[in-house]
């Protein structure tokens, strides 16, 4: 049965995960979207900044985006419809053989005064490691579907 923005409240949390997170899967995302040396050499990436093969951010978003729609969160009738990421933060890499999951809590929902039938929500990630350390954080706003009267 899909959600609809009345089925949202402040503080209501979904989870997503666990994924984890292979050399192989960095390396090959780092050298198609990020081909920067400490995503895709994992033996020169021990004397970077990162002292090892560390997946690149985005790549850190992107598997959290497929946890998310994974999750009941995408359980929408239109899906999961991005307007606006108001924060993003990686605040520790992730690395080969980690095991992420996502906690997902809703902030704030509101009906559209320009779009009737729509309305938006803000929802908080956190992305983390199988060691509870914390990879990502964002804040994003999304369009959710009304309840059809």
């Amino acid at each position: 049965m899909p959600r609809y923005l009345e089925d949202l409240t402040p503080g209501l949390a979904f989870t997503g995960g666990p994924l984890l997170v292979t050399q192989q899967a960095i390396v090959e995302f780092g050298r198609q979207f990020d081909p920067q040396y400490f995503h895709t050499d994992p033996l020169i990436a021990d004397s970077s900044f990162f002292g090892g093969l560390a997946a690149s951010g985005w790549h850190t978003g992107a598997l959290s985006m497929r946890m998310a729609v994974e999750s009941p969160l995408n359980d929408f009738a239109d899906g999961l419809i991005g307007i606006e990421v108001r924060s993003l933060r990686w605040p520790r890499p992730t690395r080969p053989g980690d095991t992420l999951r996502l906690n997902l809590e809703v902030l704030e929902t509101r009906p559209s005064r320009s779009r009737p039938g729509w309305g938006t929500a803000v929802v908080r990630w956190t992305t983390l490691s199988q060691a509870d350390q914390i990879v990502m954080t964002a804040e994003t706003v999304i369009w959710v579907a009304r309840r059809p009267q």
